[in-house]
């Protein structure tokens, strides 16, 4: 968990957290987790006055979005949804998912905490929902070196440190 003077100051970015499957109960600090990672990309990014939908689910509901949205039948920790900006809601960046299983499965694979890389993954989702992406060498690396710099912010290692950009 982050220390009290990593929270970020929340009114730049206004988050609705829906927990949509029990499994998250187990992870009662993870609305907290989400809500200062998305705080502190917000301000690291300079985005104030902004809305943002994180749905918290399991493995089951993101596959089938997955299979829906981007033709892969399979769980993902993390899909990102942005928002096409209407005069109604001009604010509203998009929506974040995340899923239990994916998530506790890959950080205990990777020996991290769980709230790291709940917090690693709503920073990753959020920007994604800024246009930032890593389908190429040069996109993989910046968005990799902003999650980096976002993440260091909490006192949380370097999630990138033994892998290739873009894996």
């Amino acid at each position: 968990m982050p220390s009290a003077s990593a929270i970020a100051d929340s009114s730049a970015v206004t988050l609705d957290v829906m927990i949509e499957s029990p499994l998250w109960d187990a992870e009662p600090g993870a609305e907290a987790v989400i809500r200062n990672a998305v705080a502190i990309a917000a301000a690291g990014t300079g985005k104030t006055g902004i809305k943002v939908a994180i749905q918290l689910t399991d493995d089951s509901t993101i596959r089938g979005m997955n299979h829906q949205w981007r033709g892969q039948d399979k769980p993902t920790n993390v899909l990102s949804f942005p928002s096409a900006a209407t005069a109604l809601d001009a604010a509203h960046l998009g929506d974040v998912v995340i899923a239990y299983e994916t998530l506790a499965r890959e950080a205990k694979a990777d020996d991290k905490p769980f709230a790291h890389h709940l917090a690693h993954l709503a920073i990753h989702g959020y920007l994604h929902l800024l246009g930032y992406d890593h389908m190429t060498d040069v996109e993989a690396e910046t968005m990799e070196q902003l999650e980096t710099a976002l993440l260091a912010q909490l006192g949380i290692p370097d999630p990138y440190a033994h892998s290739e950009p873009g894996a």
